[in-house]
């Protein structure tokens, strides 16, 4: 019997937070196992977008070039920016813990609270009342990440959660109208219930060029 959609984003969830921990325990032997993973994610990001543009007709590439060139090479930035990201794993730690609570808090209390919608013709679902929510949950998570981790408040970490939790849904936000683009639901199908690579990792797109430009 064919798993639901839901039981799929469930599995592949799973084997994804099983490939961090794994990358956890890279990185405690001494192996640089964070900065790979996100250097092949932001890779697998930059081929997906490469395969959907040709797949795209043609009419529609020649209409909008700049818009997927443009996008195309701010993926490569990314992948740079992964790299340079990548070698401080606990500030990679520290940005997926608010996107991940910031897309879950959006999810949960725009369905929840509902209202005005923010751009519906880019993205049906997303409202002001989520983005808030995100923006909260997301802050709420960075400021707790440093109370747990250093047993101290750190000012710092609240800005740093409001910007990343922000970003984060513009990010999604941006993928969306590339989408629609394109004329895709999905951007590929290599995680299952998740959409692409493109589709599940799309709050890092303005969140880790400004991490790795913070660092700088």
């Amino acid at each position: 019997m064919a798993m639901s959609n839901t039981v799929k984003r469930v599995v592949v969830g799973a084997a994804m937070a099983a490939v961090v921990a794994l990358a956890a325990v890279g990185e405690y032997f001494g192996v640089p196992a964070v900065k790979y993973l996100a250097m092949l994610v932001v890779a697998g990001m930059v081929a997906e977008m490469i395969i959907c543009i040709v797949h795209t007709p043609r009419d529609v590439v020649h209409k909008n070039i700049w818009v997927f060139g443009g996008f195309l090479l701010w993926l490569i930035v990314m992948f740079v920016a992964a790299a340079y990201v990548g070698t401080r794993p606990w500030i990679m730690l520290l940005l997926l813990l608010i996107i991940c609570c910031a897309d879950i808090g959006a999810w949960f209390f725009g369905r929840l609270i509902g209202g005005d919608k923010m751009w519906e013709r880019i993205s049906e679902h997303k409202t002001w009342a989520g983005q808030i929510a995100g923006i909260l949950c997301g802050t709420f998570a960075s400021v707790m990440y440093g109370l747990l981790g250093a047993d101290v408040f750190m000012p710092q970490l609240m800005w740093i959660g409001i910007s990343v939790a922000l970003l984060s849904q513009y990010g999604d936000l941006t993928a969306s109208w590339i989408k629609r683009k394109m004329g895709l639901k999905d951007f590929g199908r290599i995680l299952p219930g998740h959409g692409g690579l493109l589709d599940r990792f799309d709050g890092w797109i303005y969140a880790l060029p400004l991490i790795w430009f913070v660092l700088l």
